[in-house]
């Protein structure tokens, strides 16, 4: 993978915890520049048990010409560790391990892609679309395996890329047993908490026009923004022109868990999603939570889906804010029917022995 960070890292530290948990020799490559003391940190705890190592190399988030010696760098670890499956996610991550070289008697027979968004949120009408898809197809003809974390990323895939010619499954991600552990709002915590990348896919603008909206008719609400991106300054000034300066702050990037503790509701204004993290984790400690009906969040909701928000609609948000806030004990009762459908059906465990099962069937055919 390229940047250790966000849901796509989360989902491969689970995954490699179990694995090794589970007797299997991991090793994990991702980019030597991106992610901060978190990333330093929660590799340096994952290098304890993954036994082919942990490196780090630049991988530019742009395809460029320092590809060329990335993919030299990734071949030669594979080569190296004898690998016998390389598990490519992300866009970037899913091309080096498919463009890796491998010369030796014990490189790896299979090689599998999960997206986890990225390419797939590409427009295939546009320029840049354009080039990333028809990669895409390309790549798709070195994959042995394909492992989509959503029905709907599967779908998007079919839509834009092809219908995949190889073995491919639907594994939805997971969350950990101590992740029911309820988390407790601070003494005067915010009324409102979103947790992400400040980019424009999150929909943070839809959020401040809603409680925008809120203020103006009298319903002062405050918001406590947690994340890093490219855009954080301009939502800064956006709250500040809509004159939100004493009811929203913004905090950098830190756990979830954490974060849950600084508001009352959760809301998650994506305007394109996979199958994300946070709705996962704050549905499992218990977390009200609001969530646009984009990408695989219907798949998490199931039942509940009929409370999800049109994306990008400020009014629509407007309004399930103020909905949950007048009625706590409705909203109580759906935070609970979803949490014991997270504990049901979206466990660490779970995602993890689908993923072995898929590689020991793709291997079983091919005869690792």
């Amino acid at each position: 993978m390229r940047a250790p960070v966000g849901g796509l890292f989360r989902h491969v530290r689970d995954l490699a915890h179990e694995q090794a948990r589970r007797g299997h020799a991991v090793g994990l490559v991702c980019d030597a520049a991106t992610g901060g003391k978190m990333a330093r940190d929660a590799l340096a705890d994952l290098e304890k048990h993954c036994t082919l190592g942990v490196a780090r190399i630049a991988m530019g988030r742009l395809p460029g010409i320092s590809d060329l010696s990335a993919i030299a760098r990734v071949s030669r670890i594979a080569e190296h560790s004898a690998a016998q499956i390389l598990h490519g996610h992300g866009a970037k991550g899913g091309a080096y391990a498919r463009l890796a070289q491998l010369t030796g008697a014990h490189g790896p027979a299979h090689r599998f892609y999960t997206p986890h968004g990225g390419s797939l949120h590409y427009s295939p009408r546009s320029p840049a679309g354009m080039v990333v898809l028809a990669v895409e197809r390309m790549l798709l003809k070195r994959t042995d395996g394909l492992i989509f974390e959503s029905a709907y990323g599967r779908d998007v895939y079919t839509a834009k890329v092809a219908e995949p010619t190889c073995p491919a499954r639907v594994v939805h991600n997971g969350v950990r047993r101590d992740e029911f552990e309820p988390v407790a709002p601070f003494p005067h915590a915010a009324d409102i908490l979103f947790v992400g990348e400040m980019r424009a896919l999150k929909g943070v603008s839809t959020l401040l026009r809603a409680i925008g909206k809120l203020s103006a008719a009298g319903e002062r609400v405050t918001a406590v923004l947690v994340g890093e991106g490219a855009e954080k300054a301009k939502l800064e000034a956006e709250a500040a022109r809509l004159g939100l300066n004493r009811q929203i702050a913004f905090r950098p990037a830190m756990p979830t868990r954490e974060a849950m503790a600084l508001a009352h509701l959760l809301v998650v204004p994506s305007l394109a999603e996979s199958l994300p993290y946070v709705v996962l984790e704050a549905a499992s400690a218990g977390m009200p939570l609001i969530a646009t009906n984009v990408g695989g969040i219907p798949e998490i909701f199931g039942p509940l889906s009929d409370a999800l928000v049109p994306p990008g609609d400020a009014d629509a948000l407007t309004e399930a804010i103020r909905t949950a806030r007048a009625h706590p004990a409705a909203l109580a009762k759906r935070t609970k029917r979803l949490r014991a459908r997270i504990r049901a059906d979206f466990s660490v465990s779970g995602m993890s022995e689908s993923i072995l099962d898929f590689y020991r069937a793709v291997a079983a055919v091919g005869g690792i």
